[in-house]
């Protein structure tokens, strides 16, 4: 018997639930042993369910293809097999806010790729290198959703990976402006080329909702814990822009800071490298080594060349270089499924493993 806490994906038959299971395949404290979708999946073998909709690059888990999928709906039938879930799902973000808190007061931890629950005051949207102490505000919604194991994480947009931690590892340094633009890969939308032919030689300015997350998620993260809630940061101030191009993977930022301080070049480089959180302390299974490396060449980062740093969970910067209307300006690259997804997702699920709030039953 295997000693791995036992894994639901909640939406597993989707891009980013298809995602967890590729990376879950071999790790060292969790196991996929349950797969839930819509009622249209439930009944069916996770091989035929998803069938020619398997969209990662490395085959299907052998262990997972003949799990029976369920019924995501049917929650007292998940929650009986499993420690804690993976939420993926695709509905409306009230049928999301509903079927999470039913599963959290089942008494199962969920730990959420969805945005439906970011902005509840109780729940927290973890970035683990940046704010593991968020996880403190987990007793107060326990306490609010009357449960005693059960509780919903977030993490936050792909979008904000490539530039809010560099403004976090920077904040002796008080950013207080900031202009971003991210340019995002279609993953993010869940398509590759074949589902979304005419993205090919293409650029959209537009990604619905978007701009709003990646200007006010930043201010959760970095905000604190007061009483109850997570009152959010009031700076920096941030306007963005996010448009969508032709690129599987990889979400590219420029970015510019304004800086209460003025830190020099190098200063700034030594900040962001030297930079580690809890998930380097305490060495979780899915933490890179280095959390964000700073590249010299003028033509880097690229997401041909560096999208899967630190087997994607690592970010990369470069072209740091003055401005002459802020004061520096840079390109971050992060990976939107792996940092910015699923693989978030795990990270945070180690972490709060690691300080005991996801646990075996």
């Amino acid at each position: 018997m295997s000693d791995k806490l036992k894994v639901g994906i909640l939406g597993g038959t989707g891009m980013v639930g298809q995602r967890f299971i590729s990376i879950l395949e071999n790790h060292p404290w969790f196991e996929v042993t349950t797969i839930a979708a819509s009622p249209r999946s439930a009944g069916k073998r996770y091989e035929d369910a998803v069938g020619d909709r398997w969209k990662m690059t490395t085959p299907m888990p052998e262990k997972v293809k003949d799990i029976i999928v369920k019924n995501v709906n049917e929650v007292e039938k998940v929650s009986a097999e499993v420690d804690f879930v993976f939420s993926a799902v695709d509905m409306t973000k009230d049928e999301i806010r509903a079927i999470e808190e039913q599963y959290a007061k089942a008494e199962i931890p969920v730990v959420s790729n969805n945005s439906a629950h970011r902005w509840t005051e109780d729940v927290p949207m973890i970035v683990p290198e940046i704010n593991d102490a968020h996880s403190d505000i987990i007793e107060a919604q326990k306490k609010r959703l009357g449960t005693t194991r059960g509780f919903i994480a977030v993490k936050p947009n792909c979008s904000i990976q490539s530039y809010a931690p560099v403004l976090y590892a920077w904040r002796e340094f008080e950013p207080y402006e900031v202009i971003a633009t991210t340019y995002q890969a279609i993953s993010g939308a869940g398509k590759t080329f074949k589902d979304w032919p005419e993205m090919e030689g293409n650029v959209i300015p537009y990604i619905g909702g978007e701009e709003e997350k990646s200007e006010q998620e930043p201010l959760k993260v970095f905000g604190k814990v007061e009483g109850d809630k997570i009152v959010k940061a009031a700076e920096p101030k941030i306007s963005c822009q996010c448009i969508r191009v032709p690129v599987l993977n990889g979400h590219t930022a420029a970015v510019f800071v304004k800086f209460r301080k003025h830190p020099t070049k190098e200063q700034l480089i030594e900040a962001m490298t030297s930079y580690s959180g809890y998930p380097q302390a305490h060495k979780l299974p899915s933490a890179p080594s280095q959390f964000i490396r700073y590249m010299e060449e003028e033509n880097r980062p690229q997401v041909a060349l560096d999208v899967d740093y630190e087997g994607g969970m690592g970010i990369s910067v470069g072209r740091l270089r003055e401005d002459t209307i802020y004061d520096w300006k840079f390109v971050g690259l992060s990976h939107n499924t792996l940092r910015g997804a699923a693989g978030g997702a795990v990270l945070c699920a180690e972490l709060l493993k690691d300080k005991g709030y996801i646990s075996a039953k």
